[in-house]
């Protein structure tokens, strides 16, 4: 028996080899058989002292060779080679010896322990029962002959106790009773420790601490917990221990009481069509959480139904054993059953329906395609039609059908031209939608060459054809294509054309024809040519000919010839229906004369006043030709003046640079023109008088020129410099003074108060005029109903109900906004503003919300009738008078005086 000591050793079978963990021995146990003792042993036989009854084999996970072995029964030793021996005789094997054997490594403080049985090969151990009496086993204890210590040896193990799950009680129920020799003598007090009792879970088990007896108090679940181990204890009424702890290890007999459960409700597969039997295609898998030692825990497979039932019922079967669902039948089509729904049932006790517990799961088994089916034209020929020079044009649609799973390589068509296309004018392209075939143009054709074209066409698919499956007939057709004629465009033959001239040719000259070619063989058409891109406006087309002479002289150093190539581009059209144009292109290459001088550079230079090796000027010189018409330059000084070479010398660098000295030793400070003549390398050369201005000027040590020195140099002396910053002084206070003057007047403006009084100031008041009254025809109305009222009392009295709509409201007047005594000009506009919407918010106003009717006045009115003003068209009226009246009246005076305008 084999088990470490925080572990309940397993039941009794044959020897058991346990995972080597850290710092922990494994052991081997080979149970004594009449074989194992040199004496034959029975029932009645006693064991002699000191046969090999066993081996204990064990493995060191350190590969330590000091283990030491002690075992827990006086009776027998376990010897360092693991072998047991009886240290005296035992009378009877009538029932299994069982003690307990621990390991002990040199170096390691761990303690490992494991429990051995000694019985007769094939006798089963004989399990405490309820009610059974455990005694506590008496101590044996061996003296020392060396320092007389005493050591107890261990006691013998209490066999385990088995539990079934799952017990319907009562509760509390009685498991075994432990009991002490020395209950007789003393009062002893039992109690029990460990997982189940005073440990996680507590209180699955408890014992009567007078009488012993130990109890399960709830059913238990071998699924949550399949084994205890418990120590019992035993002290007497003042706690001291009267007898050592004995083990005590339950086990939970397991039931069946779980069914098996699938890792998944449903499962899915797959299968290619037109596999053979006895193809896997998938596994289920069910656990069942009861013991997989027993038949509560094995569980079998089995298929409960197919569906559908295509080509025959059972087309799949499965391992009763380990659920793997494999092929039975041929005949798998995935264009008629694309996929098989299949129960699966497991059930526990080895599959037996009548004691075993089961459950069902779906596997889903789709059938994959393979390329079985050849793609087919749907027709033997296809036609289409194409315009000449068209591309990028799809011109016949091919329809294919393929009865592989679609959008897959199986189902993709591919189309390939075999014959009729040897220029390689067309392409056929795939739909990736339907799979149709789409001949496109790819290349121009031309209805002069071709005007109709026969194809071969041949399909497959992206997928090769799976073994044994023939292409079909259907997969060739023949597409014929007829070029369509339109009119096109003509033909430059060269173009670009590129044709050499020199510079230089006069207006006039003929350069070239630059004719078309009409593509149209079988049209008579006329080309007319024009031009259609001349930068330089230097040429001229002939309209019918196409021949090309000059407007003006040819010039490469102009900016519209680019690396001595001039373009010019022309344009033939005919007169087809649609008219038709083609553009041609023509370069002239112009070849250098040498028609440009050089030009010396730089213009300006400086120089010390006094001659020394570092004081002088580096010349070069440009020309707009090319070689061989420009360097190596030659520079040198005219002979007139004379003092341009009795002042200046120039000596030669190299072919295109020269320098520019003194030849006196002073010369004073000041802008000199020194006068040079360059001429190229041309044939013949050509000369050029170019002007340098040099300004010679004090120098410091370093050779350069002093800012005193650079200002004299320039002509100005120091008076002009005294002059110009005494301008500038004056320029300043000038800003200043004005600026101080717009500011005072400013202020003026602000502060001075208005010309006329303000009592008289009619911009801002209302002026109040007394009311005419009625002529003679009106002398019977009373006038006061048009007057306002004198008291607030005329309007009280009046009866209820009656009120003029023109009437004063009786209301507190409104505030008008006052104006200041001195107002700034600016302000008079928000004051007239305010005081309007004053006005227009006051009630008390008048017309005081009404519309005023009056009489009419009647014709026998003393006052004269106002339509007898009116404008005088005799021009006789003397309008000088207005002349006098000041500057005001001028404009009228302009337009109705007689002035000297008249």
């Amino acid at each position: 028996m084999l088990q470490s000591f925080h572990e309940a050793p397993p039941p009794l079978e044959n020897a058991r080899k346990y995972r080597c963990g850290k710092n922990m021995l494994v052991f081997h146990i080979s149970y004594i058989s009449p074989d194992v003792s040199p004496h034959p042993l029975n029932l009645t036989t006693a064991l002699p002292q000191t046969p090999s009854l066993s081996l204990v084999k064990f493995e060191d996970c350190q590969h330590s060779k000091a283990v030491g072995f002690e075992s827990s029964d006086p009776n027998f030793s376990v010897r360092p080679d693991g072998s047991v021996y009886a240290e005296q005789e035992v009378a009877n094997l009538s029932e299994p010896i069982q003690f307990m054997v621990t390991a002990r490594g040199g170096h390691d403080p761990h303690i490992w322990e494991t429990t051995v049985k000694l019985a007769l090969f094939g006798h089963q151990p004989s399990v405490p029962r309820d009610r059974e009496v455990i005694k506590f086993p008496r101590k044996h204890q061996k003296s020392s002959s060396a320092n007389g210590l005493r050591r107890q040896k261990r006691d013998w193990v209490i066999p385990p106790i088995n539990v079934p799950e799952n017990s319907r009680g009562p509760f509390p129920q009685m498991l075994v009773r432990i009991r002490s020799d020395q209950d007789l003598e003393k009062g002893i007090r039992y109690s029990i420790t460990g997982a189940g009792a005073d440990q996680p879970p507590i209180d699955v088990y408890n014992i009567d601490p007078v009488h012993g007896k130990m109890f399960v108090t709830r059913p238990l679940d071998r699924e949550e917990r399949a084994s205890y181990h418990l120590r019992a204890h035993a002290v007497d009424m003042n706690g001291n221990k009267v007898e050592s702890p004995i083990d005590l290890y339950i086990y939970v007999i397991d039931m069946n009481d779980n069914r098996p459960e699938f890792q998944n409700q449903v499962y899915n597969g797959s299968v290619a069509e037109g596999s053979k039997p006895g193809t896997l295609v998938m596994q289920v898998t069910a656990n069942d959480s009861d013991d997989d030692t027993t038949a509560n825990g094995m569980v079998r497979y089995r298929i409960l139904s197919q569906t559908p039932h295509m080509p025959i019922p059972n087309m799949f079967t499965i391992n009763s054993e380990t659920g793997d669902i494999f092929t039975m039948a041929a005949g798998l089509d995935r264009e008629k059953v694309s996929q098989y729904i299949i129960i699966v049932q497991a059930t526990d006790m080895e599959g037996n329906l009548n004691f075993g517990l089961s459950n069902t799961a779906t596997a889903l088994i789709s059938v994959t395609d393979i390329n079985d089916n050849p793609p087919e034209l749907t027709a033997r020929t296809f036609s289409g039609e194409v315009p000449e020079n068209s591309v990028n044009v799809v011109v016949a649609n091919l329809t294919v059908i393929d009865r592989d799973q679609p959008h897959s390589p199986n189902w993709a068509a591919q189309y390939r031209i075999a014959s009729g296309d040897p220029q390689g004018h067309f392409l056929i392209r795939t739909n990736p939608v339907n799979n149709d075939g789409m001949v496109t143009v790819v290349k121009p054709v031309d209805y002069e060459q071709n005007r109709a074209f026969m194809l071969t066409v041949i399909v497959s698919n992206k997928a090769p054809l799976a073994s044994g499956i023939q292409s079909s007939l259907q997969s060739s057709a023949g597409v014929t294509i007829s070029v369509q004629d339109v009119n096109e465009s003509p033909v430059f033959p060269t173009n670009p054309k590129s044709i050499r001239f020199e510079e230089g040719v006069p207006a006039g000259t003929t350069l070239t024809v630059f004719a078309a070619q009409d593509p149209d063989l079988f049209i008579q058409q006329t080309v007319r040519y024009s031009k259609l891109s001349d930068p330089a406006n230097w040429l001229r087309i002939n309209r019918t000919n196409g021949q090309i002479t000059t407007m003006a002289v040819l010039d490469r150093e102009s900016m519209y010839v680019r690396n001595n190539i001039y373009e010019a581009t022309f344009l033939a059209a005919d007169n087809g229906s649609p008219p038709a144009s083609g553009t041609g292109t023509l370069q002239i290459h112009l070849i250098d004369v040498n028609d440009n001088a050089p030009v010396m550079m730089p213009k300006e230079a400086q120089l010390c006043e006094r001659a020394n090796p570092r004081s002088k000027v580096n010349i070069t010189a440009s020309d707009a030709d090319a070689d061989p018409h420009v360097g190596p330059f030659v520079f040198e000084l005219p002979s007139y003046p004379p003092s341009i070479r009795r002042n200046w010398t120039i000596s030669r660098i190299s072919g295109d640079y020269a320098q520019l000295r003194l030849r006196i030793p002073y010369l004073d400070a000041e802008v000199y023109d020194v006068p040079i003549i360059v001429s190229d390398s041309g044939n013949p050369p050509l000369s050029n008088r170019s002007i340098i201005k040099v300004k010679v000027c004090p120098c410091d040590d370093n050779g350069d020129c002093t800012t005193t020195g650079a200002v004299a140099a320039a002509g100005l002396g120091t008076g002009a410099i005294i002059a110009i910053l005494i301008c500038i002084i004056i320029l300043l206070i000038l800003v200043l003074v004005f600026v101080m003057w717009m500011k005072r007047r400013e202020k003026e403006r602000q502060a001075k108060p208005l010309l006329i009084d303000p009592e008289d100031d009619v911009r801002d008041n209302i002026l109040k005029y007394d009311e005419e009254g009625g002529g003679e025809e009106d002398q019977d109305y009373d006038l006061s109903q048009l007057q306002q009222p004198e008291s607030v009392e005329h309007i009280i009295s009046k009866p209820v109900g009656v009120r003029r709509v023109d009437e004063r409201p009786i209301i507190a007047e409104s505030q008008y906004p006052v104006r200041p005594s001195l107002p700034h000009p600016g302000d008079i506009g928000d004051f007239i503003n305010d005081g309007l919407r004053a006005a227009d918010n006051d009630p008390t106003a008048p017309p005081y919300d009404s519309l005023l009717v009056f009489d009419y006045e009647g014709s026998g009115s003393t006052a004269g009738s106002v339509s007898s003003l009116n404008s005088s068209s005799s021009g006789d009226q003397d309008y000088d008078y207005l002349n006098d009246w000041g500057p005001r009246f001028k404009k009228l005076a302009d337009l109705y005086g007689g002035g000297e305008d008249d």
